[in-house]
């Protein structure tokens, strides 16, 4: 009686997990998150990261040093480069953009440089990264929602 439980079970999951599968395209139900908000995020994890930037910089500068401080601008910038990289690959990337998209290509690698970009941003102080950023963020709006953004 005990193996026939267990065997229905797993019976059970399996068709429950492989019924998710062939008719999900998204790891959540989709409609529950807004496609522009999470651009609108990324833009705002961009003016951070600069931000972040700028205090570092600064904060360099002075005598004595005030490595509390430098040490928290430092910590904010690699949060927010995370953070920018989590919504470009397990929002867009892994939900939003399908292989059979149109100008998937150009969309997956705009996001691509947008991931490289935000490392890049974490390694340096340099602020090209973000004018990269920000262009990129442009040119990927342009692509997935079809006109320009703000």
């Amino acid at each position: 009686m005990k193996k026939m439980a267990v065997a229905f079970t797993a019976t059970i999951a399996a068709l429950l997990m492989t019924a998710a599968v062939v008719g999900a395209h998204c790891e959540i139900p989709c409609g529950i998150y807004d496609d522009q908000m999470r651009a609108d995020h990324i833009a705002e994890h961009i003016t951070t990261i600069e931000k972040s930037m700028n205090q570092i910089m600064a904060l360099s500068k002075e005598d004595p040093i005030n490595y509390n401080q430098l040490v928290r601008w430092i910590n904010n910038k690699e949060i927010h480069a995370n953070e920018l990289q989590e919504i470009v690959t397990q929002y867009f990337m892994t939900q939003r953009i399908k292989p059979d998209a149109e100008k998937y290509n150009e969309k997956i690698g705009a996001l691509h440089q947008m991931l490289v970009y935000a490392m890049q941003c974490k390694q340096t102080t340099d602020l090209d990264n973000v004018e990269k950023l920000k262009s990129l963020l442009k040119e990927f709006e342009k692509l997935y929602f079809g006109h320009n953004q703000k």
